[in-house]
């Protein structure tokens, strides 16, 4: 999506972000005075700019209303914060999925290592500054598969909380991320 820059007349700059601003309408400014991709959802930036997507292949009868009306961008396109956040979400799943039952000390501390240099790295530095903060009162449990689990389940239900949206019950992270669900459904 080409941006142009918006009126930035009544924005407020982000205290600790030199150069990002943030509108009236909570659209976050980058540097260069565009509407920051990772900071923002792709709804959110369609409906600031005017400008509908391109019309795609028509909805099946079975698409839900929400997937009807919600704008998206072909998945070439860089990702907005909540495709960031599935994407991000599922590699952090996936990798406690895959965690060893019984770590070496070397690979709990390389794991601890990780998550507070994906904290420092991740694109939306809001969500970013959220995870260092959360993760300082929450100190990531690695000892073992399970209770890193649970712990990463922990994480991900605070930023739905924040968010507004369902939590997990995290008894059934190993379900859902691990080994499937009871009824079959991800069996090959």
């Amino acid at each position: 999506m080409a941006q142009d820059k918006p009126d930035t007349s009544e924005a407020q700059d982000i205290e600790g972000r030199p150069g990002y601003k943030k509108l009236a309408n909570g659209i976050i400014l980058g540097p260069d005075g565009k509407p920051c991709r990772t900071c923002n959802d792709v709804a959110s930036l369609f409906a600031m700019s005017g400008k509908l997507p391109k019309k795609r292949a028509q909805p099946t009868a079975t698409a839900t209303a929400t997937a009807e009306t919600t704008p998206t961008l072909p998945a070439d396109c860089p990702p907005d914060v909540e495709a960031l956040g599935r994407s991000s979400w599922t590699l952090l799943h996936s990798i406690t999925a895959t965690y060893p039952i019984n770590p070496s000390p070397q690979l709990q501390a390389e794991t601890k290592s990780f998550l507070s240099t994906f904290g420092k790295l991740y694109p939306c530095w809001v969500c970013a500054e959220d995870f260092q903060k959360w993760m300082q009162k929450n100190t990531p449990r690695v000892s073992n598969r399970s209770e890193f689990g649970e712990w990463m389940c922990e994480a991900h239900n605070a930023v739905n909380e924040k968010l507004g949206k369902q939590t997990f019950d995290c008894k059934r992270w190993e379900e859902r991320w691990r080994t499937g669900w009871k009824d079959g459904r991800c069996d090959f």
